[in-house]
């Protein structure tokens, strides 16, 4: 009988959902973001959110409300997920984060800085699933465990502009999922010792 705990140490708990957009069916990339919801990690709790958008002329950007996490997030996952947002280099912009709506209508993350106001909303979305990755998966040394809500479509609206790029359908294992996903209930592990 296997035992009911998963023999691995919690990295961090919370949310992580993205929106990936192209222009060509996901040959390409045109905007990227990665919204953080952490409940607890060994820096704390607080939002991030990692955007790098033809509505920035391409440059990565960092939005929190908790720097410590920002940067406990770029040394420990981010490292793993996507290098450019793993630049500890980049200035953490201080924000607030807000939420509304859900996945059976329309789910929206607010983030509002000094100059920047982001708005991602993710909405038709298709049966969720659990991702089970443990550490060792896709050769990561760390593990993650996420109820994904697959988003058929999404929007990022930046200071009044949307992007124009438009999220494709992708396959997670037999799972029909796509480039924009809401990520809630997301555990990451390391193996212990």
């Amino acid at each position: 009988m296997t035992p009911p705990v998963d023999p691995n140490a919690v990295l961090m708990t919370g949310e992580n959902s993205f929106i990936r957009l192209s222009h060509d069916g996901g040959k390409t990339q045109s905007d990227r973001f990665s919204h953080w919801r952490v409940l607890w990690c060994p820096s704390g709790a607080g939002h991030v959110l990692f955007a790098q958008s033809e509505l920035s002329s391409g440059q990565a950007r960092v939005y929190s409300d908790n720097p410590a996490v920002a940067r406990w997030l770029q040394r420990t996952i981010e490292t793993l997920l996507f290098p450019a947002f793993a630049d500890t280099n980049l200035p953490v912009i201080a924000a607030e984060f807000g939420r509304a709506g859900d996945p059976r209508s329309t789910a929206v993350e607010t983030v509002v800085s000094g100059a920047d106001r982001i708005r991602l909303t993710w909405f038709d979305c298709i049966e969720p699933f659990v991702l089970h990755a443990p550490p060792g998966f896709n050769q990561r040394p760390i593990g993650v465990f996420s109820t994904f809500f697959p988003a058929r479509s999404a929007q990022v609206e930046w200071n009044g502009r949307f992007a124009t790029g438009q999220p494709w359908a992708e396959v997670r294992g037999d799972r029909q999922a796509s480039s924009a996903c809401l990520a809630w209930s997301e555990t990451w592990v390391k193996p212990r010792g």
